[in-house]
């Protein structure tokens, strides 16, 4: 795996892989905003809206990419907040490729989320995640703090609701900003 990076375009290459990374998630049965089965259309059409943002500076965009050069995990922070809330990310679509989990990639993803909002000047981060799965699990192991959770807050890709806990981090930002 090589280093966790952040985007500053995305590139056609990229948007395909992206699109690939989403519908292999969906596939495997994660509840993230999409249901099954998921087209390479509706999937690009999601990380073209995210490249505008990343383009415009509303949202960060970070992958992590496979020996051959593939994305194979992916975070986005969401910078763009009110007016009332800059010292403020959400953190979202934490996604890695099942042919890459159980290899920290998840935790190698969240840490460069959490450098990323430092360099932005932000000292919160707010999260969702399905209750009960390993990304809750990861969360809670690298510090974040459960608020609560929603019961049938969403569905599952194949149909059947699922609840959602919401987490947050307290992080320092950059002493050199």
């Amino acid at each position: 795996m090589t280093p966790v990076h952040r985007l500053t375009t995305v590139t056609d290459t990229q948007l395909q892989q992206l699109a690939e990374l989403l519908i292999d998630c969906v596939d495997g049965g994660a509840s993230v905003s999409f249901m099954h089965p998921l087209t390479q259309e509706r999937a690009q059409a999601f990380w073209r809206s995210v490249a505008a943002g990343v383009r415009g500076g509303q949202r960060a965009l970070l992958v992590a990419e496979d020996g051959q050069g593939a994305i194979v995990g992916t975070v986005q922070l969401v910078l763009d907040q009110p007016e009332n809330q800059p010292h403020r990310a959400d953190l979202a679509k934490m996604l890695v490729h099942r042919r890459a989990r159980r290899q920290g990639l998840g935790e190698q993803l969240m840490r460069a989320a959490e450098d990323t909002a430092r360099d932005c000047a932000k000292t919160l981060l707010v999260l969702d995640t399905v209750t009960g799965g390993d990304a809750e699990r990861l969360y809670a192991r690298l510090g974040w703090q459960r608020v609560g959770s929603i019961p049938d807050y969403a569905l599952w890709p194949q149909g059947g609701l699922c609840a959602t806990t919401y987490f947050y981090k307290k992080i320092d930002a950059r002493r050199d900003q």
